[in-house]
């Protein structure tokens, strides 16, 4: 049995499972704001008299529909995508109306009638949970999920059409741990850089998105063609600089999570590079850069153990 077939059976047995919110996935931001100005019966009686009108593509809309187009015809999937509503079970028929009309292969779902997802999150045994709502994503991020929460798409987006999936993490405190950040917080600049380099060696530990980043990457590697090339690519883009660049490469390699693309910005704005990369989604635990990068496209903002208003890690 080739390497790939090994892969491949063992993403089937376990396939990517992501559970995505409904105004993550669709465009409610008038339904939302109804709910918010007028009440839960006024959006219940908005949504039944829409219940024939299509909803539009929201903010992880594209991602997710590039994802589960990486699955096999009359094959296990290797990616999974169960929706994860607070809406009552009377309103899902809009939501599969909808997924249905725009052809995504997704089946499974909870519809909560106003409680809480975050238990449904371990029910489920989700890889990555995207939302609007932060309690839930707190709650997922707390059980040991991967989880954001994503805002409304960027008008100014524009994608290229491809069978390209490409996703691009921040690093320390989502992919990694925060372990190098609280050095920063502790001792600064200099005691960041001494720190790094003494440990430049020592893999980090997994921060909120390792895992993620682990099974994304064997999906990376059966799509990775004869130079080099898959449909999955993944970046890194960090506020690190060349002074505290070695650790990350070398966490990468021990994980056997080779980036395609790394971006070691310093104190250079991050959106820029985003826009380069061409991400279907960017996901960083510092809101300022996820207001930047939201201009663009789709970004998730990661719960973050430090203040969203300081900097992270920056260069000097």
């Amino acid at each position: 049995m080739k390497n790939k077939d090994i892969l491949k059976n063992k993403m089937r047995g376990a396939p990517l499972r992501i559970g995505i919110s409904t105004r993550a996935l669709f465009d409610l931001e008038e339904e939302h704001n109804v709910f918010e100005t007028e009440g839960v019966e006024a959006y219940a009686k908005h949504q039944i008299q829409k219940e024939e009108e299509i909803l539009k593509r929201g903010a992880a809309f594209e991602v997710v529909s590039r994802l589960l187009r990486l699955n096999e015809p009359e094959k296990d999937p290797y990616v999974q995508i169960i929706l994860l509503s607070r809406n009552s079970p009377d309103l899902s028929l809009r939501a599969f109306k909808s997924i249905k009309h725009h052809g995504l292969p997704v089946v499974t779902g909870s519809f909560t009638s106003g409680k809480a997802i975050g238990p449904y999150v371990t029910a489920w045994k989700l890889d990555l949970f995207l939302s609007n709502e932060h309690s839930d994503v707190r709650a997922a991020i707390a059980a040991g999920t991967a989880a954001a929460t994503l805002g409304p798409v960027s008008p100014e987006w524009e994608h290229e059409e491809s069978e390209e999936v490409r996703i691009a993490f921040d690093g320390d405190a989502v992919v990694f741990s925060a372990e190098s950040d609280e050095v920063y917080k502790r001792e600064g600049i200099v005691g960041f850089r001494k720190h790094e380099a003494e440990n430049a060696a020592n893999p980090m530990e997994s921060g909120p998105f390792g895992d993620f980043l682990k099974k994304l990457s064997i999906l990376r590697e059966i799509y990775l063609d004869e130079n080099g090339f898959s449909r999955i690519r993944i970046g890194i883009i960090t506020a690190r600089d060349s002074e505290a660049h070695q650790r990350v490469i070398n966490t990468l390699r021990v994980w056997g999570t080779p980036a395609d693309e790394a971006h070691f910005v310093g104190n250079w704005e991050k959106a820029p590079i985003i826009k380069a990369f061409g991400a279907h989604i960017f996901f960083d635990d510092q809101e300022k850069h996820i207001i930047g990068a939201a201009k663009i496209g789709p970004a998730g903002h990661v719960p973050g153990p430090h203040d969203p208003n300081k900097p992270i890690v920056p260069s000097e």
